[in-house]
């Protein structure tokens, strides 16, 4: 049986390469070793907001001032500490 020809690969437009090489010239460098601790700090202590929120907010436990004045604002406060720890995981390198 005869052997089919091989085809040639075509070669790449030299716009990707252009765009390739722009891209690593605007430094998109790793992050620091400290960010994702602070990134996962940043999430578990939204999330430790939360948890003494529900757990002083009941009628037995002591209150804490600070959150018994923001009221449902508490809520706010700690999605938005989980909040800004997915967007540091969101831009981490």
């Amino acid at each position: 049986m005869p052997k089919s020809k091989v085809r040639k690969k075509p070669e790449a437009p030299v716009r990707s390469e252009a765009l390739r090489a722009s891209t690593a010239s605007h430094g998109l460098r790793p992050s620091p070793t400290w960010y994702p601790i602070v990134m996962a700090s940043l999430m578990v202590l939204g999330l430790a907001y939360m948890v003494v929120y529900y757990l002083t907010s009941s009628g037995t436990s002591p209150h804490v001032p600070v959150m018994a004045d923001l009221g449902s604002w508490n809520f706010a406060v700690g999605f938005g500490v989980m909040l800004l720890g997915l967007v540091m995981a969101v831009r981490w390198r």
